[in-house]
């Protein structure tokens, strides 16, 4: 992250308006720091991820922060102090650099907010770390534990090349009863 301690960029109506504090919020306590923050009229962001959580009914998407513990803000008028900030609930402390409070270019948020966008957007197969030809091992009920060749990968279910009584045998399974082997 590219952090700026003086902006040249800053605009002299709203010195506020090109740049952005940032926050350490307290364990977990992201979405709070964010609605209070927003209570306050500061404009905030938390950068989220999507990610997908193996379940026993599949993937599911589920969405965390992109940098726990922290949390972007900025005040929503040009002559709003920001000392509230620390004691903020949810927020732990503001980022400093020695005595002064770090500052994130405008520009660096806008490409954090485009990265958030797309990952998203992605679909379970493009955030997938199952690749056709990579080695697996099952886990299913039946094939607990037996290693197999992927051979396709589609939404729903990955194609596994397994030997089964000496013969080459392609089973599908869902992407939660898989995993890469080590090595």
């Amino acid at each position: 992250m590219t952090l700026v301690q003086n902006d040249p960029l800053a605009n002299t109506e709203n010195p506020n308006q090109n740049r952005w504090y940032l926050a350490y919020t307290k364990p977990r306590q992201e979405q709070i720091a964010l609605a209070n923050l927003e209570l306050q009229a500061f404009e905030a962001y938390l950068p989220l991820y999507k990610k997908f959580m193996k379940t026993e009914q599949g993937p599911v998407a589920m969405f965390e922060p992109m940098f726990p513990r922290y949390i972007l803000f900025r005040p929503g008028r040009a002559e709003q102090s920001i000392s509230v900030v620390r004691s903020t609930k949810g927020i732990a402390t503001i980022v400093r650099f020695g005595f002064e409070p770090a500052l994130i270019h405008d520009e660096l948020v806008r490409r954090i907010r485009l990265l958030e966008e797309d990952r998203n957007h992605a679909t379970l197969l493009e955030l997938s770390k199952l690749k056709a030809g990579q080695t697996v091992r099952l886990k299913h009920n039946a094939l607990d534990g037996i290693e197999g060749l992927i051979q396709s990968i589609s939404s729903k279910r990955v194609a596994v090349l397994l030997e089964i009584l000496g013969r080459p045998t392609v089973v599908q399974v869902e992407h939660h009863q898989v995993e890469v082997t080590p090595g």
